[in-house]
């Protein structure tokens, strides 16, 4: 187990996670939901994360989908979520007393979407469970710190900052939405 090893991972499922590109997704959507509980989301993250590291090609097999189909499935909620953000509308509705908006769709699919477990088992190839364990957990710890600080960058932001944005990564999130679904057509 080396150290180089334990940064190739980690920094590929950092830029594949893109917590700070999802800030403003989270934003909207905490201002949606009322509420969004850090640890409950990144647990969920992670639990999602370390069971696709061991289950994942299983799972998709047992129920006859492929990696492809799943990740095409991720893009389209991610490319709704884009939907909402560029043309400020509301695809998902959420009951303001619902605390699932953490799980669904912060911990999954937008931390723990299709290019985030399709990364993960791709990695399994070339690196040990160890190595992509500890690449998750330290992940895990900036999912964490983005999550709790949110309020703080909004605040900072300000309502007119967050409004451009939401759009500008809304733009950003369709097109990684387009581009996954390229990808795996």
């Amino acid at each position: 187990m080396s150290i180089n090893e334990i940064l190739t991972v980690g920094l590929t499922l950092f830029a594949i996670i893109d917590i700070l590109g999802s800030i403003p997704i989270i934003i909207s959507l905490r201002s949606k939901i009322g509420n969004i509980e850090s640890g409950k989301a990144t647990l969920a993250s992670g639990l999602i994360m370390i069971i696709f590291l061991f289950l994942g090609e299983k799972i998709l097999h047992i129920i006859g989908i492929d990696l492809s189909s799943f990740a095409i499935a991720g893009a389209i909620v991610i490319f709704l979520l884009a939907i909402e953000m560029i043309l400020n509308i509301e695809l998902f509705k959420s009951d303001k007393n619902d605390q699932s908006g953490s799980i669904v769709p912060i911990a999954f699919p937008l931390i723990s979407g299709s290019g985030t477990l399709t990364t993960i088992i791709s990695l399994r190839s070339t690196y040990s469970i160890e190595i992509i364990s500890i690449g998750i957990i330290i992940n895990l710890f900036f999912v964490y710190l983005v999550l709790k600080s949110t309020i703080k960058i909004e605040n900072f932001l300000g309502q007119g900052g967050i409004n451009v944005l939401r759009r500008i990564f809304g733009i950003i999130l369709m097109a990684i939405s387009i581009k996954l679904i390229q990808i795996h057509l």
